[in-house]
């Protein structure tokens, strides 16, 4: 009997979704519910960050963490910080490394962001603010944007090699 050499396809399975870590502050409560902010827009800033681990060294399951910052200032105060880490397990067989890295640094943060988007809106609007929509984000275009920079080596400068 012949030997089935052929291939099995890559498979990308999404396991479990969940809220690794949440945090909520308005450092200049209650003030910040008074008059002098109520017809303000304040700015906001959102910072996003991608982590992904194995869970175990022997199979292809993963870990990926889609962790948000989100930042809301006046010129004196600011209104508040939420913080999110939203995480997923995916199992991702079958893959060389660069497919892989892509896969973990774009497409596995695609998945995530809604749920991520939904708790942030959450905990903003439970903070006593209105809501906060985050735009959606082409990781895509990160991911892009992050292999095509220059990498600094280990003393933190640009590596020109």
């Amino acid at each position: 009997m012949a030997e089935n050499n052929t291939p099995t396809a890559p498979t990308f399975q999404f396991n479990q979704v969940y809220l690794k870590d949440a945090s909520f502050e308005s450092p200049c409560s209650p003030e910040v519910f008074g008059p002098k902010n109520s017809n303000r827009n304040p700015a906001i800033d959102v910072q996003l960050r991608i982590q992904h681990q194995r869970v175990t060294d022997t199979d292809d399951v993963y870990e990926v963490v889609l962790a948000s910052t989100c930042t809301a200032k006046t010129e004196e105060d600011t209104l508040f910080i939420a913080e999110v880490q939203q995480a997923g397990i995916f199992t991702l067989t079958g893959y060389e490394p660069a497919p892989l890295e892509k896969i973990l640094e774009a497409a596995c943060p695609n998945v995530l962001f809604p749920f991520m988007r939904e708790a942030i809106s959450q905990l903003v609007a439970k903070g006593g603010f209105p809501q906060l929509l985050l735009t959606p984000v082409n990781f895509e275009m990160m991911y892009q944007q992050k292999k095509s920079s220059p990498q600094p080596d280990a003393e933190g400068a640009p590596n020109s090699a």
